[in-house]
């Protein structure tokens, strides 16, 4: 199938994932497990949870070889390989940012297929690790969820799901994640993970790495400065309108997917509805506080303005 595993396309702490061909012909992806993932339970949730799935924005299972000493999960093979790859980079890997309006497709795609798994399926799926690396793109750029290792699988009336230790990657993560004080674990945790990814896309297409880290609490909060005095220009890279528009939509919507409280972001459905309507009706979130408070403090956010070109001033967007 992979011809001796001659053609590799990636590599990751998981192991590595080859180019194969099926014997009808189907280019597909076969990602080997390396050996020192011991512990079958990741293997074992991607197979169940991704089993469970059928939707255009969520990778295809074509099949996997479980053995005591060999892992490996079939995919459909994906030709422009992983948004990561679209970061800013230097040296051979880096390619060209993509435009405005191919990130504001796939942001919703990414929507459409978080919406599904936390309302489409008979049984809801908490994803617990979206960020760019576990987003593939097809041969024309739309978007498709993958790597259920973390997954988490529970009914769909339940709101919340128990869970020992912390998942995810570091970034991604919400507060409730790290502790359990911030709230339950439960479908919210993807929407912000969802919201950090979307603020990196805009990230990566200004390449703001010099400016304020994507992976800190500092970048959210660099954009959201930007948001307010609506420097379009200067943060989100946006020229046209139509793309300042898209910039600022992405961006506003981020924010509300990132607040501290997890009963205070949508739902997919509702981001799906945000991205999908025009500018004018979106409020600017709260400034979310993504450092965590200190010992017998409580974390609260500020009020929200209405008109999405309020300006606050200087002291405010800072927290002085």
């Amino acid at each position: 199938m992979t011809d001796s595993f001659k053609d590799k396309i990636g590599k990751g702490g998981f192991g590595t994932v080859y180019k194969g061909r099926l014997p009808d012909g189907l280019v597909v992806s076969v990602k080997v497990l390396s050996e020192s993932n011991g512990n079958a339970e990741d293997f074992i949730n991607e197979v169940a949870s991704i089993g469970r799935t059928s939707h255009v924005n969520i990778v295809t299972l074509s099949g996997f070889c479980y053995e005591r000493d060999k892992r490996a999960l079939i995919y459909e093979f994906m030709a422009n390989g992983s948004l990561d790859k679209f970061r800013h980079k230097q040296g051979s890997e880096a390619k060209c940012p993509l435009e405005w309006k191919t990130l504001s497709e796939i942001a919703v795609g990414i929507a459409r297929g978080l919406e599904y798994l936390h309302c489409g399926c008979n049984t809801r799926i908490l994803h617990l690790d979206i960020k760019p690396q576990n987003i593939l793109l097809d041969k024309d750029f739309c978007p498709k969820i993958t790597d259920f290792g973390l997954a988490k699988l529970c009914k769909p009336k339940e709101s919340t799901v128990s869970m020992m230790g912390t998942r995810g990657t570091a970034g991604y993560i919400a507060l409730e994640v790290f502790s359990r004080n911030f709230g339950g674990v439960s479908h919210n945790s993807d929407v912000y993970s969802y919201g950090m990814l979307v603020l990196e896309m805009v990230g990566a297409r200004k390449n703001l790495d010099s400016e304020a880290s994507h992976t800190s609490e500092l970048f959210p909060h660099y954009v959201y400065k930007g948001l307010e005095l609506d420097n379009d220009e200067n943060v989100f890279g946006a020229i046209t309108e139509e793309e300042k528009e898209i910039a600022r939509k992405m961006v506003i919507i981020s924010m509300w997917c990132i607040q501290t409280n997890p009963s205070d972001r949508p739902s997919m459905s509702k981001v799906v509805e945000m991205l999908e309507g025009p500018l004018h009706t979106l409020q600017i979130a709260p400034k979310p506080f993504l450092f965590p408070p200190a010992q017998g403090s409580m974390i609260t956010s500020q009020p929200a303005e209405i008109d999405t070109k309020a300006i606050l001033s200087h002291e405010q967007i800072s927290g002085n």
